[in-house]
């Protein structure tokens, strides 16, 4: 079996290439993101690490998270499990940089949502597709509205739609579009303006512009959590999405 990620240190230790892998599709399953989340709390240690390029493995960043741990049983420690990701990430306070290739879809865009800049190659695609499998995306419901205008983020979680890189830039979701490597670019990047900086004011900085996600995270997706698993849920039409999706037909709505 392929690891799920693999971990390059680069310029002695100052960032991280964290690649992910381990399916096609670089599924956000369990067993990636209890890697991811070592990942994050083994960085919140190193006194070196200035930055960690994230990316994906192969032609896509990630499809998102598993559809079939969003079946009723599983769905309760998968939420569970996805949010102390998240938290891991902040606490971590580590520059986070995305490099997006290819398809970065439902879970994967909530976790870049938490990068410090995103890198997109000129063919990336972004989306919360949740809302076409009868769900919605409790952390994409939190975390977006803080980093691109309100309306964008509502049109992304209530449309489903998928957009491409020029309009994930013109939006804000985006800080750089390029024609080659995006993780190539957010290393150039880190190099030219993270370089001479101290790792420990780093971290610092890092902690007091982003105690407003710290707290979002602690307090407000919590709650939107529940409002997924009891009642979203309990309804008939995500069980019906879900297993719809899983079987390839069209859904039939009860809207109940």
């Amino acid at each position: 079996m392929s690891q799920p990620l693999t971990t390059r240190p680069i310029d002695e230790g100052a960032w991280w290439r964290v690649t992910l892998g381990g399916s096609k599709g670089n599924v956000l399953d369990a067993e990636l993101m209890d890697a991811l989340d070592a990942v994050f709390r083994e960085a919140r240690q190193d006194r070196r690490l200035k930055a960690i390029v994230l990316e994906g493995a192969g032609d896509h960043f990630s499809f998102g998270a598993s559809v079939q741990e969003h079946l009723p049983g599983p769905v309760e420690g998968m939420i569970g499990r996805f949010g102390r990701l998240l938290r891991a990430v902040v606490d971590s306070s580590v520059v986070v940089l995305a490099a997006v290739r290819g398809q970065c879809l439902g879970g994967a865009l909530e976790l870049v949502t938490l990068s410090h800049r995103i890198f997109a190659n000129v063919n990336a695609k972004f989306g919360q597709p949740e809302i076409t499998l009868g769900v919605f995306a409790p952390a994409a419901s939190v975390l977006l509205p803080r980093r691109i205008p309100r309306a964008h983020a509502e049109d992304l979680c209530l449309t489903g739609r998928i957009i491409g890189s020029p309009e994930a830039h013109a939006i804000g979701l985006v800080d750089e579009v390029v024609d080659g490597d995006p993780a190539d670019a957010a290393l150039a990047w880190a190099r030219a303006h993270l370089a001479t900086k101290s790792a420990s004011t780093l971290r610092l900085a890092a902690r007091a512009l982003r105690g407003d996600l710290a707290a979002a995270l602690g307090t407000d997706l919590p709650s939107v959590e529940r409002l997924y698993l009891d009642e979203l849920m309990q309804s008939a039409d995500a069980v019906e999405g879900l297993h719809a999706f899983l079987e390839k037909r069209p859904p039939q709505w009860r809207d109940a």
